[in-house]
């Protein structure tokens, strides 16, 4: 389920929840109904509304957080990707095969990780990469790419004490790389469990039926319970897009990594 049909469903559950809580209203006797018996109700349903709220709270700032980690990722793997090719630049003209290859996974990586944002130009690379699952830089094309790299670089021969030394920086590099992209890919992964879902959107439900059931019936009370319904629904809906960084609606820009590319896609400078 996509995290707008889960919030669309909250909002389905609140709102018949409420109005389920004003047709068992008009069943009970008078004596349910005096103001004794609705302020105890009201303080009872008061400590679910603390505690449900505090875990709204706590979810959206792991939810921002975990968006913010992801997004920082990013962009240490764009640097990687950019320190690997300038690497693979200064080792010379033997390195020239994996550097062609590092150029074709990036611009791979931002067509099938990014596919609602423009593709980049050229006809030099797969477009259709299929990930692991939509949003992830896990991808058995990606990754038998960045596997191939690796060999080649593991393939080269330094000539003298220069190409060594920047040998080992590339196989420094190359582990770089290898290691951020899962670290990006296990971030990507929601970290919210269905069963704690199910729970929380029971304490809304049983707090929107209460509402109901103690509220009068009249229009202003209708249209305020519609807007706390939206509210926490639209809440949800943010935890769980916030959790998703790289699908949905809010999603992580590939700012980064096309500027891995563009520096990637430069023509090496004149010896002088």
């Amino acid at each position: 389920m996509s995290e707008f049909e889960s919030a669309a469903l909250l909002l389905a559950l609140l709102l018949v929840a409420s109005a389920l809580g004003f047709i068992v209203q008009n069943l009970l006797r008078d004596r349910h109904k005096t103001r004794d018996s609705v302020e105890s109700v009201r303080l009872v349903i008061t400590m679910l509304v603390t505690f449900a709220a505090l875990v709204l709270g706590l979810l959206t700032s792991s939810a921002k957080n975990a968006f913010d980690t992801e997004g920082d990722s990013l962009r240490v793997y764009a640097i990687d990707l950019i320190r690997l090719d300038q690497a693979l630049r200064d080792y010379g003209t033997a390195a020239d095969p994996p550097r062609v290859q590092l150029r074709v996974y990036t611009a791979a990586a931002i067509a099938s990780t990014w596919p609602d944002e423009p593709a980049p130009a050229g006809d030099y690379y797969p477009r259709q990469v299929n990930p692991v699952r939509q949003g992830s830089l896990e991808s058995r094309g990606l990754g038998a790419m960045l596997d191939r790299i690796a060999r080649e670089i593991e393939e080269l021969t330094p000539q003298d004490g220069f190409h060594a030394a920047v040998l080992a920086d590339l196989r420094r590099h190359m582990g770089n790389v290898l290691q951020t992209r899962w670290q990006l890919v296990e971030q990507a992964r929601s970290s919210i469990s269905t069963p704690f879902l199910v729970v929380l959107m029971l304490w809304l439900i049983v707090i929107f039926a209460v509402f109901g059931l103690t509220s009068p019936r009249n229009g202003l009370i209708y249209v305020v319970i519609l807007l706390s319904a939206l509210s926490v629904s639209s809440a949800l809906f943010l935890i769980l897009e916030l959790e998703t960084p790289l699908s949905g609606w809010l999603v992580i820009p590939s700012a980064p990594m096309r500027d891995a590319l563009d520096h990637q896609s430069r023509p090496p400078l004149p010896a002088s």
